[in-house]
């Protein structure tokens, strides 16, 4: 009777359990000292830093090189679209240098770019400084971004291309492009300054040229006035450094810089572009109808199925 209680499990022997754990009051058995974790070496973080610190700063030579810089606004020529003035917390904008590897610039944008040969009216004036110690550091630190900006780095405002016609004004104080008038929500007329705009002759922009104007309209030595205006006054597309995309300090201005394209409204847009909507409509019609249709009839088969 005990052997069959035995063989149902209804009952154990303890015996038989502690031969089963291997040791009397079910250890383990495994009588092998325990590997102690291994001991961080004191100092491994100094010696690390170093590197660490190495490695972040090509990272970000890299990153200003090749992705996007920081630059700072220095004058007011691009008022109130950016700050940047005598005595007030100037702009710092993020300026993306990938976007035109892809495109050219296109009107609106607001770019920085190196100034030309004919470009000698500097909106800024850096001092070099006499001692050649400080010379490297503020070089090293215009590296990364935080130094003085150079004097021949600009920010303007994209107004034409190449092949396009630019003149100013008609009867309402508009800049014209192929004759059409643009409309320029961000334009800023400084106190003081007048509201009316310099006129000037029509230019067609040379092919891989832009013609380039501040917001800050009477206060920005631009296209109009650099290099004594006309063709002179254009900018090489291969000198634009990249786009002005964020305004990331002061933080109070955190913020998407606006770049509507002016000659959106007075140009307009080709015929076929404004079919362009009615066109996707259509294409994603077929799609949508055909898997709703498929479902219904997945539906009517199952209930088909369940009424059998």
């Amino acid at each position: 009777m005990a052997d069959v209680m035995r063989s149902s499990g209804s009952a154990e022997d303890p015996q038989d359990e502690e031969h089963r754990s291997g040791a009397p009051g079910g250890d383990s058995g495994d009588n092998s000292p325990r590997r102690k974790p291994r001991e961080k070496k004191k100092g491994s973080f100094w010696r690390e830093l170093p590197i660490l610190i190495v490695t972040a700063l090509v990272l970000t030579v890299l990153i200003q090189a090749f992705v996007a810089r920081v630059y700072v606004i220095p004058s007011q020529s691009m008022e109130q679209t950016l700050h940047g003035c005598t005595g007030c917390n100037n702009d710092r904008v993020l300026v993306d240098k990938i976007t035109y590897r892809f495109s050219d610039p296109e009107p609106g944008d607001v770019v920085v770019f190196r100034g030309p040969q004919a470009w000698v009216q500097n909106e800024f004036q850096t001092e070099e400084p006499s001692n050649p110690v400080v010379g490297f550091f503020q070089s090293v630190a215009s590296l990364l971004g935080f130094g003085a900006p150079d004097e021949k780095d600009f920010v303007k405002r994209v107004i034409a291309v190449g092949g396009q016609t630019v003149e100013c004004c008609d009867a309402q104080n508009r800049v014209l492009v192929d004759g059409k008038p643009l409309n320029e929500p961000y334009l800023y007329w400084e106190p003081g300054r007048g509201v009316g705009q310099d006129e000037f002759e029509p230019v067609t922009v040379p092919p891989g040229h832009l013609w380039v104007m501040g917001d800050n309209r009477n206060d920005s030595a631009d296209s109009r006035v650099q290099g004594g205006g006309g063709i002179n006054g254009t900018v090489p597309v291969e000198n634009v450094i990249g786009k002005a995309q964020v305004i990331v300090l002061p933080p109070t201005r955190w913020q998407a810089i606006p770049e509507p394209n002016p000659q959106a409204t007075a140009l307009g847009a080709p015929s076929w572009q404004s079919g362009l909507p009615l066109g996707v409509g259509f294409a994603a019609a077929f799609p949508v109808v055909w898997l709703g249709r498929r479902l219904v009839g997945v539906m009517g088969e199952r209930r088909s199925v369940e009424r059998r």
